[in-house]
């Protein structure tokens, strides 16, 4: 498979990669340390277009491919793993729902604010005892008159801290398992939506994740996304995308790491000589850039399926658990080799590998992978 990019491709990732160099890397410490949505960034990257770039012109968005999408991702996670992952979610499994799932009104309504910048949205799908298991959320949504009145909890929703709508997941049929499962858009501000506390999370800073609390919280019937019992569905169908995106913010933040590591080992010197030129230094450096390359290969292949509109769950799967895990492992070898520098936070390694494991963790854990996979080989 060829990943030439496009005239228009390349033009996009520059435009993303200036952007992205220039404006939110000069701010990625200050975001980690003060743990602060950075709002005024999100509007920034709604008047280039990036919190619509696959949003049809017709909503308000750029009307761009899905892996020009992932490029974005991949270069915003290069210089910061935060602002990346607002993007992702926000997109992913914020927008795309109301555009895959929405009725014409519904997409009216809120795709214009969402595709500018103006609105950020929320996934809201994670309950306490509903992780990697979305059948056992216990979130009832009971129908009276023309509204729905739910009552639960969720926990760690990415965006909740400063979103402005939520998609949110309960159970309007308790009989029917996870086929009870429905879909719901929620405003910010609607009364009984309680934002709970915010997370102290070991990185990622800046996302704003929280708890959220439904106390007799009424949405109306016009906002139910889909039918009754569709939920789960649409949840699942949204989670091939969603990995990729993760799976770029992954790939991004190996690169910054593997970047900073080439950087120091080029001007740190022991023994009379660059530490690049010892010979154990260097196979580091070989194997993780082996590995962001197969990473690379990966993302961009599932990217490419999802755009054709290929079946794409176990290479999507596939590019979450390989991408991810090589974060992981060329984030932890990058503070290895800027030794007892890397372990402070005067370098931005330190930062790389805390925000790396959560990638590991989301959007389904990189164990569930591996079940996805294993459900999706070819029979022999």
């Amino acid at each position: 498979m060829d990943f030439t990019l496009t005239a228009e491709q390349s033009q996009m990732r520059q435009l993303v990669r200036s952007f992205a160099r220039d404006v939110i890397a000069p701010r990625a410490s200050e975001i980690d340390r003060t743990d602060r949505f950075p709002r005024d960034l999100i509007r920034q990257m709604g008047e280039l277009g990036l919190m619509g770039l696959p949003i049809p012109e017709a909503y308000g968005g750029v009307g761009a491919d899905y892996l020009s999408y992932v490029l974005a991702i991949e270069e915003i996670s290069y210089a910061s793993a935060a602002v990346g992952v607002i993007l992702a979610v926000h997109t992913s499994v914020g927008t795309f729902p109301i555009l895959y799932f929405g009725t014409d009104a519904q997409r009216q309504r809120y795709l214009p604010k969402l595709a500018s910048g103006e609105w950020v949205a929320a996934f809201a799908l994670t309950e306490p005892d509903a992780g990697s298991d979305a059948a056992a959320i216990r979130t009832r949504a009971v129908r009276d008159g023309d509204d729905y009145v739910i009552n639960g909890n969720k926990v760690f929703i990415t965006n909740a801290s400063d979103a402005d709508l939520f998609c949110v997941f309960a159970v309007t049929d308790t009989r029917r398992g996870k086929r009870g499962l429905t879909a719901f858009l929620v405003e910010r501000g609607t009364p009984g939506l309680v934002i709970g506390r915010k997370l102290e999370k070991m990185g990622l800073n800046g996302s704003g994740t929280c708890e959220l609390v439904f106390e007799d919280m009424r949405v109306p019937a016009e906002n139910r996304l889909g039918q009754e019992g569709e939920g789960f569905s649409i949840a699942m169908r949204l989670l091939d995308g969603g990995r990729i995106g993760i799976a770029a913010q992954g790939l991004g933040i190996a690169r910054a790491a593997f970047d900073a590591a080439h950087a120091y080992v080029r001007r740190r010197r022991q023994f009379g000589q660059e530490i690049f030129q010892f010979q154990g230094v260097q196979f580091m450096l070989a194997d993780m850039a082996t590995k962001i390359e197969a990473a690379r290969w990966l993302v961009y292949h599932a990217a490419v399926l999802r755009q054709n509109g290929q079946p794409c769950t176990r290479e999507a799967s596939m590019a979450k658990l390989f991408a991810t895990d090589t974060a992981m492992q060329v984030t932890t070898d990058a503070v290895q080799l800027f030794g007892g520098y890397g372990y402070v936070k005067e370098y931005p390694v330190e930062r790389y590998m805390r925000d790396a494991k959560v990638t590991q963790i989301y959007e389904g854990t990189n164990q569930i992978q591996r079940m996805v996979i294993a459900r999706h080989l070819p029979r022999a």
